[in-house]
């Protein structure tokens, strides 16, 4: 019991030693002259972007969509511009200013998938099926060349230059011309589906 109150008192008077170490606190630097003046906006979050307000487009740059083998420039922008009248969106009258300027790129590209279907057959004898039988299967990769249409939209705040949406979709094309503009409208329609945004 001494031994213990021994080294209690000895704990207790450690604890009231002097601490070598010392709280300190080097000054803030000065801030910046034009503080005073120009907020700092990177210090606060991006405002709310209304998409409500956007009711018209134009080109980007006034450049119109490029025409492919598969696709006519006439056939895109048609086809744009039907996509977006059904968001709400419509060309900007002749001489006055668009809420938005729209980009689009449409390229096709081919890809190889392989399909894995696996054939069996089971053989049996006997009175019943479980008496005694035989099942075998062989696997069989079937692989397949596909045309696959890739259509992307960027949507750009005519005022500032921002980007406010971008959207793409992808479609399984045959290659069949009397096909090409169905699946042309199919494509901007799905790359449209999640504008704007909620």
């Amino acid at each position: 019991m001494n031994r213990m109150a021994l080294l209690l008192c000895l704990a207790l008077a450690a604890c009231q030693s002097h601490n070598p170490y010392t709280p300190q606190a080097n000054p803030l630097p000065p801030a910046p002259a034009q503080a005073a003046s120009q907020p700092d906006l990177s210090a606060y979050p991006a405002p709310v972007r209304d998409y409500a307000r956007y009711r018209s487009w134009t080109w980007l740059d006034g450049q119109q969509p490029a025409g492919s083998a598969w696709a006519s420039s006439a056939q895109v922008q048609e086809a744009l511009s039907n996509a977006l009248d059904q968001r709400g969106l419509r060309p900007a009258p002749p001489g006055s200013a668009a809420d938005l300027e729209v980009s689009t790129e449409l390229h096709l590209q081919r890809r190889i998938r392989q399909v894995r279907e696996d054939y069996g057959g089971y053989y049996g004898h006997g009175r019943y099926w479980h008496d005694y039988g035989l099942w075998g299967s062989a696997p069989l990769v079937r692989i397949y060349e596909e045309e696959v249409l890739i259509i992307r939209i960027d949507l750009f705040d005519a005022r500032d230059g921002q980007a406010v949406w971008s959207g793409s979709a992808e479609l399984l094309s045959d290659g069949r011309p009397a096909e090409r503009s169905k699946a042309l409208r199919a494509a901007l329609r799905r790359a449209l589906e999640n504008y704007p945004p909620t």
